[in-house]
Parts: C-alpha cells; structure tokens; sequence
C-alpha cells in the first residue's frame, strides 16, 4: 500500500509538469534534442515514427522504474524512522522497568530484540541477564545460561558501538560473572582485561559513579585475596595483578563524591574497607548508612543484613 501512495504522489509530480515530460520524449541518450530532423539525415519517415513510438515505450518504462526506486526510497525512509521509533520505545519501556526494580519483566522486553544491532539495547540486554541471574529464584543452572548470555550481549554491543560507556562497563561486569564458571586461572587471567574495560568506560564518562565503584572492587578483591591464590597467580603470570585497600578506599570515595548516596553497596564496601585500615569509627559510620539504606532491592537487602552482621560484630 505504502509503495502504490508513492508512485501516486510521484505520478502526480509528472502529471502536473506537462513541459518536463514534452522535453524528456523529444531527448535521447546524452540530451540531443530529437524533434526536426537535422539537414543531411537520411531516415525515412517510416524509420521516424517506429524510432518516435520506440523512444516513448522506453520513456514508459523509463519513468516507471523511476517511480519505483524512488517509491522504495520513501518506504525505506519510512522504515527506518519508525525502526528508530521502535527502539526509543523499548529503551523508555526498559528504564522505566528497571527503575522499578521489575527484573524478569525487563528480560522478557529486552530478550525479544536479542538479535538487534543496536547497542543501547544490547547492553540493557546484558544488564538485564545479569540481574536475573543474580535473583535467589534462579536455579545454579539458569544462572550459568544467563551469565554467558549476558556477556555475548556486551560483547556485541562493544562490537556495535566501542564509544559506548554502558557497553565496555557491562562487558567488565559480565567477564567477571563467567570467570566464577571457570576456575581462578582464567579469573585472574580476565582481571587486566577487566580493569581496562573500566578504565576506558569512566575515559568515555568520568561522572559515572558506578563504574569508579567497580574498579574499587576490582582493587578491594585482589587487595585481600588469600595466599594461596596469590601463589597461583604468581606461578601462572610474570606480573600478576595486586592492589590495596588504600586504593580501594579512594575509588570507593571518588564514587561518592562523583554521585552521593548514590549506591547501598558502595556505602557497605567504604565500611568494610575501614574495617580492613583499622578504622572502626568510620567504618561504624559507613556500615550505619548501608544498614539504614532504602531496600529497593533484593541486593540492597542483602547489603543491609550484612551490614548489621558487621556492625553487631564490632
């Protein structure tokens, strides 16, 4: 229907220039002007009309295939406006649902434009995977399914877009998700692909406090990784990755202060990470703010209970 309203629209364009169209079947190939016969021709009249009605048959067909690649033309256009359309949509759909903390809602929305190429919304994708595997409902088997899935959606969505934040922070995320699937070799073997990963995400947006709070985490797990994993790190990489928590305490305040308040574990790990310096007085003070943190959800009542179970072993 869409192509037939162009070719009309286009018809009428033609229908009501009578001129252009007496120009175009009085020209040939390369413009020459095909009315009077020039001085010295010699075909005959015969030759003439057959060579008249020829031109006009080719000038139909001509115009028609006009008509029909501009026709396409619009409906191409018409496609990709609401195409663009569409994926606002889900993307405004999407934020609110996460917004709402309605976990398995927002993966059934997103799932269904897994095959997008669109990076904004493969990364909500990945996102979305990631919070329902981490739901107490999803069975250990689910969670592997989910994990993987959700790092093939960073993945291409950083193929799509490698300007893109979200994608090399959920990427990150995601990488560290599987590792926990395959054993503290390739764990540790990720860690530098990881922190790259961050860094290059808070390069492309500084403000972003959640992801300054990830290489805080990054920082706080290899600053208080056990012995034994050190020792296999050291016999498996020349250099392996090491951190304190000193540097872990900075990232966790820069977070902070680049958005207050702004997440209950950020506020639980500060209180963890003072406990670790010996430093109970603002450990009780972060560890008080995690604990009386708004539960929206299920994580921020993880956070809370072990922020209370900290707070009543001090």
């Amino acid at each position: 229907m869409a192509a037939v309203m162009a070719a009309v629209v286009l018809a009428r364009r033609f229908h009501h220039s009578p001129t252009c169209l007496r120009r175009l079947l009085r020209r040939g190939a390369g413009g020459a002007t095909y009315g009077p016969r020039r001085r010295g021709a010699s075909r005959g009249a015969g030759d003439s009309e057959v060579f008249r009605k020829s031109l006009q048959r080719g000038l139909v067909l001509s115009t028609g295939a006009f008509l029909v690649y501009e026709a396409h033309k619009l409906i191409s256009g018409f496609a990709e406006v609401h195409a663009s359309f569409k994926v606002e949509e889900v993307i405004e759909q999407a934020d609110y649902l996460y917004g709402s903390g309605e976990t398995e809602k927002l993966y059934q929305l997103l799932v269904q434009h897994k095959n997008s190429d669109d990076a904004e919304l493969l990364w909500r994708l990945a996102r979305a995977s990631r919070d329902l595997a981490q739901l107490s409902s999803t069975s250990a088997e689910e969670k592997k399914q989910l994990a993987y899935g959700a790092l093939e959606y960073a993945k291409r969505a950083l193929e799509k877009n490698e300007s893109n934040s979200a994608a090399h922070k959920w990427y990150g995320i995601c990488l560290s998700d599987v590792g926990d699937f395959e054993g503290i070799k390739t764990k540790i073997g990720n860690a530098f692909v990881i922190k790259e990963h961050f860094q290059k995400a808070i390069e492309l947006n500084p403000k972003d406090a959640t992801t300054i709070h990830l290489i805080g985490i990054w920082c706080y797990t290899f600053a208080e990784m056990p012995w034994y994993q050190r020792k296999i790190a050291a016999t498996l990489f020349a250099s392996p990755p090491t951190s304190t928590f000193q540097e872990a305490l900075r990232y966790f305040h820069m977070a902070e202060e680049a958005d207050p308040n702004f997440y209950s574990k950020n506020l639980l790990f500060l209180g963890k990470t003072y406990l670790k310096l010996n430093n109970k007085k603002m450990a009780l003070l972060w560890l008080s703010k995690a604990k009386e943190y708004p539960a929206h959800t299920e994580e921020d009542k993880q956070v809370q209970k072990e922020a209370l179970e900290l707070l009543n072993s001090m």
